[in-house]
């Protein structure tokens, strides 16, 4: 999941309509509900419209791009504070991605063939793990201090664009469940949902964990999309024995697994446009083959609480997603579609072998409403992450006077363009009940920003 997502004349899929520097990516128009772009993303430096410094030492970034090759990248700062959680303060966390994209084609090989990776140097630390303690993490750029690299694959254009092929380390948030108006925000569920970050083995293949695998997207015309992906189902699996956070476990991104059971995911999308009124309708789905447990009896059906066993073994595990984006305004004569839009993400998993059974989340958006500063953006936005009535039935069974029952969050967030490139992002959140109700944790009001700069 790239910091910085960059649009030429092409369509943008929904990955790149997507989060981390939300004033660039809602400029960016969304014409099919899941297509890739026509073109590998080569953008030659010296016109790049996403950078704000545009660098080229000695011709040298020129010269790659006329081979076929750019190189570049943004640095992103958020400084946080906080009241409430289980500690009271401040943080600071800042993020270098560099990434480098290719023709293929242009470099002597086979037409419609791009190549991506891209890198992270992470540093600082993370707010809601020093203070709050959220499932909702205050923003989706925190991690462990790493320099870490993150996406490499292979894309295969096929069938005039309808089709394209993708191999190599993926990250599913990068594609999956994803709304156009979530990228408006700063917290990370509204990226790759708590529940999936949740129920999925240490995390899932996503920020700032990929993993080796497979993905297809079919677009047969402007309005109808599919895609369908097979990924290796664990992004650190030695943590599972050893215990531990899986970044750590998998500290440099370079641990390419490849033996773990699989998850498969499938999204299918339809892109209406009543009037000028965008609207994108996404219906999709998981499936992990992994082996889990129950969250509260064992094999023989007692109280796992009271006899300390493991829970009774369960084959897969599963959700189902539905998400939708509508412009309900358009600001008259926009030629990307601004104005006032609403969208809505629900999702849904087993009670009895997750911790998290239902999500919800759905907001505003405001967008080229102020004259003379058509990419600023204004969004509220709410979100619910409800707890399985097992695991509060265990926190219960275990001695705790009340179980876990749900976390929420409200956001607002304004973002403004400094300059083409250059955004910066003030940001209030308010978490209820961090952790979904956990004894010595309070409420917490979190204030702070974000500042992104492209090269």
């Amino acid at each position: 999941m790239s910091i910085i997502q960059y649009s030429g004349t092409h369509s943008v899929r929904p990955s790149r309509v997507r989060l981390k520097t939300a004033a660039i990516a809602f400029v960016f128009s969304m014409l099919t509900p899941l297509a890739a772009h026509a073109d590998c993303e080569v953008f030659d430096p010296l016109i790049h419209e996403e950078a704000a410094f545009k660098f080229d030492p000695g011709g040298m970034r020129s010269a790659l791009y006329r081979a076929g090759v750019s190189i570049g990248g943004a640095y992103v700062a958020e400084p946080f504070y906080n009241w409430g959680g289980f500690d009271e303060g401040g943080e600071y966390q800042g993020v270098l991605e560099i990434y480098v994209n290719a023709d293929m084609h242009k470099l002597g090989l086979w037409k419609g063939l791009c190549f991506h990776t891209n890198g992270y140097q992470i540093h600082g630390n993370s707010i809601t793990a020093a203070n709050i303690g959220s499932l909702m993490p205050v923003t989706s750029l925190e991690a462990v201090d790493a320099t870490r690299l993150f996406e490499i694959w292979f894309e295969q254009t096929i069938v005039k664009d309808k089709l394209k092929v993708r191999v190599g380390q993926l990250a599913a948030d990068e594609q999956f469940i994803l709304s156009e108006g979530g990228g408006f925000f700063l917290n990370g569920t509204w990226g790759w949902p708590s529940i999936t970050a949740a129920d999925m083995p240490n995390g899932g293949p996503a920020y700032p964990l990929a993993t080796p695998g497979v993905s297809v997207s079919i677009n047969p015309n402007e309005k109808w999309g599919f895609l369908v992906a097979v990924y290796n189902g664990d992004p650190a699996p030695q943590c599972n024995k050893a215990g531990g956070d899986p970044q750590r476990c998998n500290p440099h991104g370079l641990d390419f697994e490849l033996d773990d059971p699989p998850l498969l995911m499938a999204e299918g999308g339809y892109t209406y446009n009543p009037d000028g009124r965008r609207g994108i309708i996404k219906v999709g789905g998981w499936n992990h083959f992994g082996d889990f447990e129950h969250q509260r009896f064992d094999s023989g059906g007692a109280l796992i609480a009271v006899t300390g066993e493991t829970g009774r073994p369960l084959d897969n595990n599963w959700g189902l997603y539905g998400i939708i984006d509508q412009l309900i305004w358009r600001v008259p004569g926009s030629e990307d579609p601004k104005g006032i839009g609403v969208f809505a993400r629900f999702i849904g998993a087993p009670k009895d072998r997750n911790l998290i059974d239902f999500y919800f989340d759905g907001g505003i958006t405001f967008s080229g409403m102020i004259p003379g500063r058509p990419n600023d953006g204004f969004a509220i936005g709410f979100a619910y992450t409800g707890i399985s009535d097992h695991v509060g039935a265990f926190d219960v069974d275990f001695g705790e006077p009340v179980g876990r029952n749900y976390e929420s969050l409200i956001e607002i967030c304004y973002t403004f363009e400094v300059k083409q490139g250059f955004v910066i992002q003030p940001d209030f959140q308010y978490i209820w009940q961090p952790g979904g109700n956990v004894a010595g944790v309070d409420d917490a009001i979190v204030v702070g920003a974000r500042s992104a700069i492209g090269f």
